[in-house]
């Protein structure tokens, strides 16, 4: 019903709302013109970096590629906001407002499988173990997108309505161990003050939909990411012996298969959630029932208000589940990223522009993923637009494309042109709305 009631809703909105179809001063032509000529640098920024990748926090290379580029284009630059993150702020020829466009530089410690002329060769040291790098998530393409969209606008700056926040965000991975970074640093840091953004957009290069297609939903578009921790307590006894202590294995094995019932019998089923399991340790040798277990594990939601009522059930499913076989259990849950929540106004009003950029046929209403993102942090700040940008090739079915996060992930590059005019567009169709609306 929830999410009948914010398709109504977006439905609505968008046929009260300025139609962007027409952007001032015949700027989609323009865009369109421009796009094109950029996209070889596009594809060469998208293979130089893809094969020069950095892990969160140390995106050094990348950063200086980013700043020195904006900065030929005489766009006003911040530097090292966030350890390594880029500002960019282009200020349009008319007056306006602000919009915000993020994309996120770090690679992930994964060796690279696919054979590519420029496929990553690099390795470093990851918690102290000797790793491959690799952008397998598609951040290599997410920045090059950006760095075409950046000159696509230099080039119309003069018929810009406002100013262009560009954000290029380190540590979307998450910062290391110890360390601070992504969005939330940026934030502290001051990148979304002065000049503050009306709107901020963000896109996610996916496989699961072709090359050519963009997807968005309003509402939960990425779910929240919290870590959890259960240790769980007996007493140590001899294996041939269990009724002399309090087995923490056995406890633990229930504790796992109750919590994931959770989802289906005590949260609302219409709205997903997620627990899951991944490790459990344990004990030391097969005949003594050991001490404790340690469970480590994840919790998801797409309804933001769902978050802490899971967060409370975990918490009574596993203490009341040791106290009974006579254990104890001590829950930790580590709250990361909220939920990537799309604006359902501000989605029904861009709706339009990603249907011409895309065409009809070829704009998809994407169903709610269960990973996460640190946009949602950006989005908290300032309504906010996710989408997803189709890298799979046509001749690839959707069963057979490697994932992201997968060591075969890989980009078609003729999707990288969509996501330049995509966003290039909802940054002036936005700022055409803003100034038309002040106007009245």
């Amino acid at each position: 019903m929830r999410n009948l009631v914010l398709a109504l809703l977006a439905s609505i909105l968008a046929s009260s709302m300025p139609s962007p179809s027409s952007t001032a001063g015949g700027l989609e032509a323009e865009i369109d013109r421009r796009a094109a000529e950029v996209e070889p640098a596009v594809i060469a920024w998208r293979r130089d970096i893809h094969q020069h990748p950095e892990l969160s926090n140390r995106e050094f290379r990348i950063a200086k590629l980013v700043a020195d580029h904006l900065e030929e284009l005489g766009i006003e630059v911040r530097r090292a906001v966030a350890h390594t993150g880029v500002v960019g702020l282009l200020r349009g020829g008319l007056p306006g407002g602000v919009v915000a466009l993020r994309a996120d530089m770090d690679a992930l410690p994964v060796t690279e499988e696919v054979d590519l002329p420029f496929a990553s060769k690099v390795r470093t040291t990851y918690l102290g173990r000797e790793v491959g790098v690799m952008h397998a998530c598609g951040h290599d393409a997410h920045t090059a997108i950006l760095l075409g969209v950046a000159e696509v606008l230099t080039g119309v700056r003069e018929e810009l309505p406002g100013s262009v926040l560009f954000l290029f965000q380190p540590a979307e991975e998450s910062a290391p161990p110890g360390e601070e970074g992504g969005a939330r640093l940026m934030i502290e840091e001051g990148a979304l003050e002065d000049p503050r953004p009306d709107a901020i957009f963000a896109l996610h290069v996916i496989p699961q939909y072709r090359a050519g297609e963009i997807a968005y939903r309003a509402g939960g578009a990425m779910a929240s990411s919290d870590n959890l921790g259960i240790v769980v307590r007996g007493k140590q006894t001899h294996a041939a012996y269990p009724w002399l202590g309090v087995d923490p294995i056995a406890v633990a094995s229930r504790i796992v298969l109750a919590l994931q019932a959770l989802p289906g019998r005590q949260m609302d089923a219409r709205l997903p959630s997620v627990v899951s399991i991944g490790t459990i340790h344990g004990g030391v040798r097969y005949n003594i029932i050991p001490d404790e277990v340690e469970l480590r594990g994840t919790i998801r939601t797409l309804e933001p208000s769902m978050q802490p009522e899971l967060h409370r059930r975990i918490r009574t499913t596993a203490t009341k589940i040791a106290e009974s076989a006579g254990a104890s259990a001590e829950v930790d849950i580590q709250i990361n990223y909220p939920v990537t929540y799309n604006d359902p106004e501000l989605t029904a009003r861009m709706e339009p522009t990603l249907r011409r950029v895309a065409g009809p046929d070829r704009l998809l209403r994407g169903l709610p993923r269960t990973s996460a993102e640190d946009f949602a942090f950006f989005s908290q700040r300032a309504p906010g637009l996710y989408f997803w940008l189709g890298v799979r090739s046509p001749n690839v079915a959707e069963k057979d494309a490697a994932s992201t996060h997968s060591p075969l992930f890989t980009v078609d590059e003729s999707a990288l042109i969509l996501g330049v005019r995509a966003m290039a567009s909802l940054a002036v169709d936005f700022l055409t709305m803003e100034s038309a609306a002040d106007a009245h």
